[in-house]
């Protein structure tokens, strides 16, 4: 098992390595000056260059992604070039509500998807399958923003049952501001635990080792929720651990609809201000989120499926 994680994590350094040089020179080659964009249009030339040399802009782009790389692997952050904070305090206040936010979406297509896919399963070609199909295909089509809106006339204006905007913590709180939010989140992730449990379900059913557990006499919740549900959960996992880049790509769009403070929303507001350290560092941190996240899942595997470990 140490070989398999040392393995694991020297790939997702590689990972890490990549993503940096990546969003670094892109963000380097969008157009446009943050320092203009920073101080105005009514500073002069003088006061330009030297905030430039200030940041460290002026130096040759080599210089700057060595001096990039150190302080993201290092912690060292630095400060934000349009709030003029230290990168690392602002991203600490913005981080829980959309980590919740993910976490909320993710129970809420779990809670939803799981019992749709096992009804699905035992009836295959059903009316109850074909309307789960349906139902699963219709939530995938919907764009978030779209359904974000929906969610907010219908629950936070019409019945007036959630706020439509803001954020609250404490369990209270999160409740009544996230639940709205994490609908939109999570039923777009529906689709995708309903139809990729529903097909490994039915092709452990059909398997030798669940028709001698039925021929002992168990019951079919028993021979559905302790054998089948824990050979079949394993290919949804892997998919929903793939599925946590475009969570933390889809809060983006999310915070912005319901106003929410988190991660997103600070990436929207530093990519129209042209913040590029700020937007930098958001997109390794979200990076290193996601390649934690496929450890994790890579690991628990290992670990609960005796294959992966024979492989």
């Amino acid at each position: 098992m140490g070989d398999y994680i040392l393995k694991r994590l020297a790939t997702s350094l590689l990972v890490l390595f990549a993503l940096a040089t990546a969003s670094f020179f892109i963000i380097h080659f969008v157009p446009g000056d943050p320092v203009r964009q920073m101080l105005g249009s009514s500073a002069n030339p003088e006061m330009i260059e030297k905030t430039r040399h200030v940041l460290g802009l002026d130096q040759a782009l080599p210089q700057q992604f060595a001096h990039f790389l150190f302080k993201t692997f290092t912690g060292d952050f630095g400060d934000s070039l349009s709030l003029g904070a230290p990168i690392s305090s602002l991203i600490g206040n913005r981080v829980m509500p959309s980590v919740i936010l993910i976490i909320y979406g993710v129970l809420i297509a779990l809670v939803i998807g799981i019992p749709l896919a096992i009804l699905s399963a035992l009836r295959p070609q059903s009316v109850i399958d074909n309307a789960v199909l349906v139902m699963t295909t219709f939530t995938f089509a919907m764009p978030q923003f779209w359904l974000g809106l929906v969610l907010a006339l219908v629950f936070g204006l019409f019945l007036n049952m959630f706020p439509v905007s803001g954020y609250e913590g404490g369990i209270g709180g999160i409740l009544q501001t996230l639940t709205l939010p994490a609908f939109t989140l999570g039923l777009s992730l529906v689709a995708m635990v309903v139809r990729t449990l529903r097909a490994r379900l039915l092709d452990v059913l059909g398997s030798e080792y669940i028709e001698a557990a039925r021929a002992r006499g168990l019951s079919e919740m028993r021979v559905v929720g302790k054998h089948a549900m824990r050979n079949a959960f394993m290919t949804t996992l892997t998919l929903l651990s793939v599925q946590i880049g475009f969570l933390i790509g889809g809060t983006v769009v999310i915070e912005h609809v319901f106003q929410i403070p988190g991660i997103g929303s600070l990436l929207l507001e530093s990519i129209l201000r042209r913040d590029y350290p700020l937007v930098e560092i958001i997109a390794v941190l979200s990076g290193a989120a996601v390649v934690l996240v496929g450890l994790l899942a890579d690991l628990l595997l290992f670990i609960l499926d005796p294959r992966v470990r024979m492989a």
